[in-house]
């Protein structure tokens, strides 16, 4: 991936944080993921008075990618105001999807903060391959 193609990833979650709705942290987040075949989704994070039922920006990006049928991701881009890192429940389902995709962090002025995967986020994930029964 050329660090044009980075760029325009997170410009592209940079702009669809601007449609963030955070009435209650005031911490709008943006999310774009790239599928394996090219395909691009993006997501904010959907606050709630019910604070639990919020759902952050690369959950919602992940799910319209599987409602279209694509489950095979190469990289998402995450921007925050200060670069800020996934959580815990968004890394648990990048896990879902590809320990090898590579996350993106970067801040509100579009510059990329931190370069990972989700592996190196999420070490000793517990994945799809735990659940087998050994028939």
């Amino acid at each position: 991936m050329t660090s044009e193609e980075k760029q325009s990833l997170i410009d592209l979650a940079n702009e669809a944080r601007r449609r963030a709705y955070v009435p209650y942290s005031n911490y709008p987040v943006g999310a774009a993921l790239r599928t394996k075949s090219g395909r691009l989704y993006t997501g904010v994070n959907v606050e709630n008075a019910a604070y639990p039922q919020t759902m952050c920006a690369e959950r919602i990006a992940i799910f319209k990618a599987v409602s279209e049928g694509e489950t095979e991701f190469e990289v998402i881009a995450v921007v925050t105001s200060n670069g800020g890192s996934p959580c815990g429940g968004c890394r648990q389902v990048m896990a879902e999807f590809g320990l090898d995709t590579i996350v993106l962090m970067a801040n509100g002025n579009g510059e990329l903060a931190k370069e990972t995967t989700v592996k190196e986020l999420l070490p000793e994930a517990f994945t799809p391959k735990h659940l087998m029964t050994g028939k």
